[in-house]
């Protein structure tokens, strides 16, 4: 039975020319599990908020929407909370109350519904998202993977129909996400709850999913199951690097005559038995590191009041010249807070940090800023202070001639319009106005597709060959595996290791690439899917 069905639906925002949304058409019937995937700014985040009412954006609309039969615009307010859940990306966007139970109690009681139904509610919600030990705690001592499971809980206690989510491990550790994401499954799986979820994080979300919807330019390629859309997009470059390792190592070998593999095990069956293993590892690169130390911690500590827990706990780390470090940690680790440290927004109380063999206390006024150190934030929106990206740079002095990849088409647009890897690049071109030797970037792959990850991977190595040196925070591990020279793992406020892409993600066990968990103990030290395709080709003819 249908629950939800979309017919002919158009969508144009206010002063564009352009539709965010064509003709889009489709249904989902009860119970099913579906996966929304694209570029960014292909009007996924645009169909989703079309679904709830109170989200819907202001714009020129046309098209139908019925859920259960019934028009989604004659839906009440109280119907449209009770029935559609909706999670959004950013967690903190989304917590209204500063009390984890209250948070959970919220939208019943402005239902108005009786206390011991909201009390019954809340308690069979909270053990069942093992909410219990966090019950009491205030909302802004979670982590991010906390929040967003609260969010997901407090959505659930309302017992809706439809569960709506909008890339929403955007900002979570791996771990993190693999969690969210099997709770997702179970809520499908236990409930029947249907499920219409976007990701950019495709290598776990497709192999749980019932259909597979793939946008472009706001309309549907292809919805289908998830083998049979992943393989239509052999074609499309820009899709193609979103899908999950298995299908890419499936398309990039040629193998359309077999069954297409979704998951790490498919894919290591396709490779153990399409070719051997005789030629066991590529080529070990000979490291050509500088000894020149740009950025070193020397047993750092930082906490944010007195009498609060350390956030960092004898951080000793360094950095060296023309090198791009990348850092992976959970959620909390003190990933973001370290590098805080080094641009010096945050005054640590013991040990020291240097910045290019200077102590970074001894850069005065803001000496430190000028041709030598930059950041780009996690939240690069907050950077943006003017109508337009040229009135942008032109106030920072950028030379668009100098920048390492072309800006010109985004120069008349709104920051705030930008999709979320132009926002990335039109922010960074800011930054780099400054000239800096040191620059320091804390999760930029962040809700940026694949496609403009590819792009921003390819913007770091021009940085590096300009001879800038790049510290980076991220928790995404494939991002890292393809531009970091070296990796370093944070854990309770310190780096606990630090390695080369291969060895590092070939020994960790979750903190590492589909690559590496699919050719482990066949194939030594592969972490990246040119690595897998470079060694089975070698082995093709073994």
């Amino acid at each position: 039975m249908e629950i939800l069905t979309v017919k002919n639906l158009n969508f144009t925002y206010p002063l564009c020319q352009d539709a965010a949304v064509q003709e889009i058409s489709f249904s989902i019937h009860r119970g099913e599990f579906i996966v929304l995937c694209g570029a960014t700014g292909c009007g996924k985040s645009t169909l989703l908020r079309m679904l709830k009412p109170e989200l819907t954006p202001a714009g020129q609309k046309s098209g139908e929407i019925y859920l259960n039969q019934k028009n989604l615009d004659d839906l009440t307010a109280e119907e449209s909370a009770c029935i559609i859940g909706y999670v959004m990306q950013n967690p903190e966007q989304q917590i209204v109350t500063d009390k984890v139970w209250h948070e959970m109690a919220y939208g019943l009681e402005n239902l108005h519904l009786p206390q011991h139904v909201i009390a019954r509610r809340i308690a069979e919600m909270a053990s069942y998202f093992g909410i219990g030990s966090w019950y009491d705690r205030s909302t802004a001592e979670l982590s991010g993977g906390q929040k967003q499971l609260l969010n997901l809980a407090a959505v659930m206690v309302m017992q809706p129909e439809i569960l709506i989510l909008d890339e929403p491990t955007a900002q979570l550790d791996p771990i993190a996400a693999s969690d969210f994401l099997s709770v997702i499954k179970k809520l499908n799986q236990d409930f029947g709850l249907t499920v219409f979820l976007t990701e950019h994080r495709l290598e776990e979300s497709i192999p749980l999913c019932d259909r597979l919807m793939i946008m472009k330019n706001g309309k549907i390629l292809e919805f289908a199951q998830p083998r049979q859309a992943a393989a239509a997009v052999g074609q499309n470059p820009e899709l193609l690097c979103a899908m999950p390792t298995a299908v890419r190592i499936f398309l990039e070998l040629d193998h359309k005559q077999q069954h297409c593999p979704l998951t790490v095990r498919e894919g290591r069956e396709l490779i153990e038995k399409n070719y051997q293993n005789l030629i066991r590892q590529l080529p070990v690169k000979k490291e050509q590191r500088s000894q020149n130390a740009v950025l070193e911690f020397h047993d750092v500590y930082f906490r944010y009041e007195r009498h609060s827990p350390d956030i960092l706990q004898g951080v000793n780390l360094t950095v060296f010249e023309n090198e791009v470090f990348c850092i992976l940690g959970e959620n909390g680790s003190g990933k973001s807070t370290g590098l805080k440290a080094a641009a010096n927004l945050l005054k640590i109380y013991s040990g020291e940090i240097r910045v290019f063999g200077k102590k970074l206390k001894t850069y005065k006024g803001n000496s430190l800023y000028h041709n030598c150190l930059a950041m780009l934030p996690q939240d690069v929106q907050t950077i943006f202070l003017k109508n337009t990206v040229r009135e942008e740079l032109e106030e920072a002095g950028a030379e668009l001639a100098l920048l390492p990849f072309q800006a010109e088409k985004l120069l008349d647009r709104h920051p705030y319009d930008l999709s979320g890897g132009e926002q990335q690049l039109a922010a960074l071109a800011r930054v780099l106005a400054a000239k800096p030797k040191l620059l320091l970037l804390d999760e930029p792959t962040k809700g940026v597709d694949a496609a403009a990850k590819q792009k921003l991977i390819q913007v770091i190595r021009n940085l590096k060959k300009s001879g800038m040196t790049l510290l980076i925070v991220t928790h995404d591990v494939e991002f890292a595996a393809e531009c970091a020279d070296r990796c370093a793992m944070f854990f309770r406020g310190q780096v606990v290791a630090v390695d080369r892409p291969d060895r590092f993600f070939s020994e960790n066990s979750f903190y590492t690439t589909a690559v590496s968990r699919m050719t482990r103990g066949y194939f030594q030290n592969a972490v990246t899917v040119a690595d897998a395709v470079m060694l089975c080709r070698a082995n093709a003819g073994q």
